[in-house]
Formats: structure tokens, sequence, C-alpha cells
């Protein structure tokens, strides 16, 4: 992968329905040889899909929590995930460091909703407590990294008076 297909990456987070036109455009390519490269980067694994960004609210889900899950000395972190994966509430899950072995990010319609979902939650074999947060607001979700960021250099914030 080089510096052209990262470029074509960030702008296919931006906007997964970007024509192969606009594509080339921005990279300075053709749209053949764009449509060349988003094939490799397809078959390869890189890109595993495209799917609408969708307002949680807009569709019923206005309750977003942050479940961190401790698991049980005897549990099986990949079967633990799997049960995980069963519950149409948890929206994503990760793996993590510390005394939690995964976070878990779960949506539902009302408060009453999450009680009942963490109760579900609580009952997965090897699961042994968990600790909520209940999100009050997103100020961003999702976003795509800048350019320079896909190209693997850090951004430095702006000093201050520049």
């Amino acid at each position: 992968m080089d510096a052209l297909d990262r470029q074509i990456i960030a702008a296919l987070r931006v906007n997964g329905r970007a024509t192969y036109a606009d594509l080339g455009r921005k990279v300075g390519l053709s749209a053949s040889a764009v449509h060349e490269r988003v094939g490799k980067l397809e078959s390869t694994g890189v890109i595993t899909g495209y799917h609408a960004v969708v307002d949680p609210r807009a569709v019923g889900l206005g309750v977003t929590a942050l479940v961190g899950i401790q698991p049980t000395d005897t549990a099986d972190d990949n079967e633990v995930a799997a049960s995980l994966g069963e519950l149409v509430e948890v929206e994503s899950c990760y793996a993590v460091a510390g005394e939690e072995a995964f976070v878990v990010k779960v949506r539902v319609a009302t408060v009453d909703d999450l009680e009942q979902a963490l109760g579900r939650l609580r009952r997965i074999s090897g699961v042994a407590r968990t600790r909520t947060t209940v999100v009050l607001s997103t100020r961003f979700e999702g976003r795509p990294n800048s350019p320079e960021e896909d190209l693997g250099h850090a951004v430095e914030p702006p000093t201050q008076g520049a």
C-alpha cells in the first residue's frame, strides 16, 4: 500500500459513495487507475465494506451506553465476545487492556431498554461484572482520519500564537 492508496482510502472514508472519477481528481489518477486500486484494496481486505451512516436517534435508538465488562477468572474471551455479538443492542465490541476485558457500545431506545439489555449482558457466561457509562451527547463519532494521519504522520495541534 502506497501514499496514493492511503489518499484513496482517506477520500472513501469521508465519502464512500464517491465515484472513481471524483477519487481520481482528488489523487491525480484516471478513473480506471483508481478503480483498479480500489479493487485491489477490496480483494486484499484493506477495504472491508461500505455502509450508510445513520443517526441513531432518527431510527429510535436515543440511548447510548459504554459498558466495561470484567470477565470471570475462568472466562474464555472468545466465547464471551461471541455471546456479546449475539445481543442486537451491542453495536461495537472492543478488547481492551486493564481490569475489563471488553468495552461495548450499546444502543437502545429507552433507559428501560438499557436496563433490560444490561441484565441480558450480565447473564452471559463468563461475565463477572459490568461498569456502565451512559452517553449524554456525542460530540463526534466515526470520524475519518485526516489525509496526513492516513499517511502515518501525526498531526500536531497549532501552537499558541500561530
